[in-house]
């Protein structure tokens, strides 16, 4: 899996090693189309971010690419299994992956696109792809609070395991599936567990037999929550909670983690102005491409405003999409037009 000459012309240039941007290389290689998948961290970077012990919310099949079978021991596969699938699939495949290389920025060019890339170790370059498939997720790019102490070193917007916090006060924020497993994880791991939630309840579309776990929890004690409040300063040992009535209090904190959702980050393409709808979604047409042609972006990546209904499990097919349309594209020798 390595990145061939930065000289080379690809026929497809596929930013992001995440499931559907693996899905869309099978894709490029089974049609004969030269490729290159540039992705900054390693091989499904945000599965490896996922907390330690995670298991997903769907079955094996569903996350399965290029007709490669998914097999696991139990019903739901979690983090391991889905680590080793992707990375034997790319192994299998042997598709071209260049890791820990970032995209820094892409722009129009005679041959479709210029796209430039910063290596592992500082030094940039750039490539040349008559197409691009942006397949970027939106796990790396927290929303952030926007407010004191957010950034200090007892605050994470990402979870891990409980062991490190047995014995300790633990404030997470958020009330969706993220803020949910945490919850009860660190619970369970011997943690003093409080949520403070924004809403006046749980998120609805938390994992059906998570939810009812959680709300147990929280009528019997074992795990504290505010409802209708909200974090409004991180300190060291505490964190400033608002209430409904406007009053604020504190909470004896020794660490926070901040689960408040993730939205795609597109910023290195903000020279090509995309057009976007009022919620923040893409213009994309029946194959993904943008209103920029030849430049397709697939998954969750084009999906700010709708981020909960875009998963691997469909975001997949929109890889097969965009890849069959590049194809029937280059094949027609289709020059890149405004739409």
């Amino acid at each position: 899996m390595n990145l061939a000459p930065p000289s080379d012309l690809f026929d497809v240039a596929i930013v992001g090693a995440g499931p559907v941007g693996l899905a869309a290389a099978i894709a490029c290689k089974r049609a004969g189309l030269s490729y290159v998948v540039l992705e900054k961290g390693c091989v499904v970077n945000a599965i490896f971010e996922y907390p330690t012990y995670m298991s997903f919310f769907t079955t094996a099949p569903e996350l399965e690419i290029g007709n490669h079978p998914m097999v696991t021991g139990h019903d739901k596969p979690d983090r391991r299994d889905a680590l080793m699938y992707y990375r034997l699939v790319a192994q299998r495949e042997a598709l071209n992956v260049a890791q820990y290389t970032a995209v820094t920025a892409v722009h129009a060019a005679p041959a479709g696109f210029t796209v430039a890339i910063e290596r592992r170790d500082g030094t940039p370059d750039v490539l040349e792809a008559r197409r691009v498939v942006v397949a970027t997720g939106y796990y790396d790019n927290p929303l952030h609070l926007g407010i004191p102490g957010e950034d200090g070193p007892n605050v994470s917007h990402y979870y891990t395991e409980a062991h490190p916090f047995m014995g300790l006060n633990v404030t997470v924020i958020g009330a969706g599936n993220s803020a949910a497993d945490a919850a009860l994880d660190l619970w369970r791991g011997g943690a003093n567990v409080t949520m403070v939630v924004r809403a006046p309840e749980l998120k609805s579309t938390i994992k059906y037999w998570v939810r009812p776990d959680l709300e147990n929890r929280i009528r019997e004690g074992s795990i504290s929550a505010h409802f209708n409040a909200r974090v409004v300063d991180i300190g060291q040992d505490t964190v400033r909670v608002e209430g409904q009535d406007g009053e604020t209090f504190e909470l004896p904190t020794h660490f926070t983690f901040a689960l408040t959702g993730y939205r795609p980050d597109l910023s290195f393409l903000g020279g090509l102005n995309l057009a976007q709808q009022p919620d923040e979604c893409l213009v994309l047409d029946g194959h993904y491409q943008s209103s920029v042609p030849g430049l397709f972006v697939v998954g969750s990546a084009g999906f700010a405003g709708k981020t909960n209904q875009v998963f691997i499990e469909n975001g997949r097919h929109h890889a097969d999409l965009a890849v069959a349309e590049i194809e029937r594209q280059l094949a027609g020798h289709a020059e890149l037009q405004p739409q």
